[in-house]
């Protein structure tokens, strides 16, 4: 992939040191968000290598409750319901990276246990070429006709965030609210009997190939698969609305490597690190402004309106009890 912005800014890239310093990030997988031009830059400016990492957000969290005793991770990254979780749950710990003060409030917990790094917009990541004919989808309800049998796909809700964020999608766009999630759990019965497919971690991979035709997904890797592989890929943001999430991060409580996780943590919010960002169609944490050349290729900003904010920390209250009730109901 070609990233313009990034060849400029390993221009002016310190120097390595000559023994790299690990640290371990759980949750940072190559294809989600570009995480692998992100660790690259880690590994240029900072001379720290972090290992990708391929697990969801659900999973980060179960791991750190389960080493809580002895951690591994030195900093994790996962869907803002789960950043507030592993906060009150005492497995992450307060640190407050250089421009902490400039990601706005509601956006970041005040001890600095969680803060948000970049958002994305849900809607449908579209492989257009392999729908077989059938006409690109615009709205939530189209894909419960028959003609897209078998093409949907979306993470599971009870386990990964995006799915999570999906099902609150398309819970507000049938009139539900974070108390009730009824609208959802009929949605995803109805869809159920069109054959989605339901993995449990990131996808890009099978829209890319063509074996997920339509997923849940985010804007940023939708875009990444328009503009940068073989193919002709869409982003839908649906007629009936989305939601904007954003991502977090924390310095784990008891990181073996905490130094080196603060480090990572200071030049994932600096302007460098927020430009990386910018690259995979991401909008940054802090007041950054987009590259022209990518916000050209954004969805217009009136497409956007229809994405609203929520109270995130509803939205987390919320979450294990429809994640019960998703697995308990929707057959």
């Amino acid at each position: 992939m070609k990233h313009t912005a990034l060849s400029a800014l390993f221009a002016t890239a310190i120097a390595a040191p000559a023994m790299a310093e690990d640290a371990i990030c759980y949750n940072c997988p190559p294809q989600w968000a570009d995480w692998a031009s992100m660790l690259e830059a880690i590994d240029e400016n900072l001379g720290i290598k972090m290992p990708h990492d391929n697990k969801n957000s659900g999973q980060t969290l179960s791991q750190l409750l389960a080493e809580r005793a002895s951690p591994v991770a030195d900093v994790a990254y996962y869907g803002v319901t789960t950043g507030i979780k592993a906060g009150s749950e005492g497995v992450v710990q307060p640190y407050k990276p250089a421009g902490f003060d400039e990601i706005p409030e509601g956006l970041k917990d005040p001890e600095g246990n969680w803060f948000a790094v970049h958002y994305g917009t849900l809607g449908l990541f579209v492989n257009v070429d392999a729908l077989g004919g059938a006409p690109v989808p615009q709205c939530w309800a189209d894909l419960t006709d028959e003609q897209y049998r078998g093409m949907v796909g979306y993470l599971d809700p009870s386990s990964a965030f995006v799915g999570y964020a999906g099902a609150v999608a398309v819970n507000l766009a049938n009139g539900g609210d974070l108390t009730n999630f009824d609208p959802a759990i009929a949605y995803f019965n109805e869809l159920g009997a069109n054959d989605p497919i339901v993995p449990k971690q990131t996808s890009y991979a099978r829209v890319v190939s063509g074996e997920i035709p339509i997923l849940f997904d985010y804007d940023f890797n939708a875009y990444r698969g328009k503009y940068e592989e073989d193919g002709n890929f869409e982003f839908v943001l649906p007629c009936e609305g989305s939601v904007r999430v954003p991502y977090v991060m924390s310095l784990v409580a008891g990181a073996p490597n905490e130094d080196a996780g603060k480090r990572v943590l200071d030049f994932i919010l600096s302007d460098e690190g927020q430009a990386i960002w910018t690259n995979a169609y991401l909008q940054p944490a802090r007041p950054v402004e987009l590259p022209a050349e990518v916000k050209e290729k954004f969805l217009p900003a009136s497409d956007y309106e229809r994405a609203v904010a929520v109270d995130y920390a509803e939205m987390e209250r919320a979450q294990a009890g429809f994640g019960d009730r998703y697995l308990n109901e929707v057959q």
